[in-house]
């Protein structure tokens, strides 16, 4: 007897999932344990394991769509099985004797509204339209099962705002260009980065704070280090140090290792350290969390960020792996560039961006002397942090990189 699969509660607070690739097709033998499909939440992404041995029958949904948990996504069934014919459309038939006209049928449009009336819209979303006074029911979602987006709200709002509401808004669409173009659907983790990266730049209200660092001290001592890692299987890179030092200074300054509650207008300040570093992946990036970062010594930081990489670029990230957050370094290693505006990873109210190291000349007691420099960037959440606060935090950090002895002094 075919057998429905429904999409699983994968993690806490998760309600819909987006099915970002189907690993199986209609038609193909499928194993119980063998994996499927690849699933995105909001929190992880994951591929799931087939409960049943049989042939896939249907897939339910496409690649790109948004499903709420309890949906079946694909029908198993065994040797044999098939899927019972949709029923045929009635016959067109002349009635037997005359009957009362009816009113034709309203045309169809897709994609439909869900049937029990429910508006498809985040929390975020809700919040934005009770802001605007715009009433979410006669909004038309834009985004995937007719769900309601920020742009949506914002667009109803403006036009409430511009012109009495008797007066109906055409769009009109764009002028063909008649050149080559090539459109690319944002979807999977592409679409979750959009959607939270409008969220911090529309919520926090952002400024930058840039410092120059010498490194010179800290890139010696990695490098007499690095040997001696390197013969535990451990890869020591730059990282556990910077991690190690921005703990430090957000111990000194603990309001940053803090969110903000925007419901409750609280400011939660964190007394553990769950470190965020962000991390490009070919899907897009991806912030992995080092949880208790301050109980490790560097070579279980170095561990620790090596695993954390490997399991993002291979969507081997577990809920856990990416939850809990209370800072988060930014770094593109080699390809820092000079410096940058990182945007906060909401709700923590910071962020630090990492930098090139390159040797540069500088004024060092009365010489001008080559020193391994970098430049540090900051960005903060203003309605939380003043500005003294923010460089406080950079100038501790920046001597905690600077005089790296510091580090195992605090330890």
């Amino acid at each position: 007897m075919p057998k429905e699969f429904k999409l699983p509660d994968i993690g806490e607070g998760v309600h819909e999932g987006e099915i970002t690739k189907w690993l199986v097709k209609e038609g193909d033998p499928i194993k119980e344990e063998q994996l499927f499909v690849e699933v995105m939440t909001d929190k992880v992404t994951v591929q799931l394991p087939s409960p049943y041995t049989g042939t896939v029958l249907r897939i339910l949904a496409k690649e790109g769509e948004l499903v709420r948990v309890g949906s079946p996504i694909i029908v198993v069934g065994e040797e044999g099985d098939t899927l019972p014919a949709s029923p045929a459309p009635p016959s067109r038939q002349e009635p037997a004797a005359p009957q009362e006209p009816t009113a034709p049928e309203a045309p169809r449009t897709a994609p439909t509204p869900p049937p029990t009336g429910e508006v498809l819209a985040t929390p975020a979303v809700r919040r934005l339209a009770r802001e605007l006074s715009v009433d979410l029911a006669a909004v038309r979602g834009t985004g995937p099962r007719g769900r309601i987006t920020e742009d949506d709200v914002h667009s109803v709002g403006r036009r409430s705002a511009a012109m009495p509401a008797s007066q109906e808004v055409v769009p009109v669409p764009p002028a063909p260009t008649g050149r080559p173009e090539e459109r690319i659907p944002i979807h999977g983790i592409r679409r979750r980065i959009a959607e939270k990266m409008h969220k911090s730049t529309t919520t926090a209200a952002h400024f930058t704070y840039v410092e120059e660092v010498d490194m010179t001290h800290l890139v010696h001592l990695r490098d007499k280090l690095k040997g001696r890692a390197e013969k535990k299987g451990v890869r020591l890179t730059y990282l556990p140090f910077i991690v190690r030092a921005v703990v430090a200074a957000l111990k000194d300054h603990p309001t940053l290792n803090a969110t903000l509650d925007d419901e409750r207008q609280e400011l939660v300040v964190k007394r553990y350290y769950h470190i965020g570093i962000a991390t490009a992946t070919d899907a897009g990036l991806i912030v992995p969390v080092i949880h208790d970062a301050d109980r490790r010594d560097l070579n279980g930081l170095a561990a620790e960020i090596e695993r954390l990489a490997d399991a993002a670029r291979t969507n081997r990230l577990t809920p856990q792996d990416i939850s809990g957050g209370t800072f988060t370094i930014t770094s593109l290693g080699a390809l820092g560039g000079i410096l940058a505006t990182p945007i906060i990873n909401w709700p923590e109210v910071a962020i630090v961006g990492i930098h090139r190291i390159e040797k540069r000349p500088v004024v060092h007691g009365e010489q001008v002397v080559v020193r391994d420099m970098m430049y540090l960037t900051c960005s903060f959440d203003h309605r939380a942090i003043d500005g003294h606060i923010g460089a406080a935090f950079v100038e501790s950090l920046k001597e905690f990189l600077e005089h790296p002895a510091l580090l195992f002094v605090e330890a």
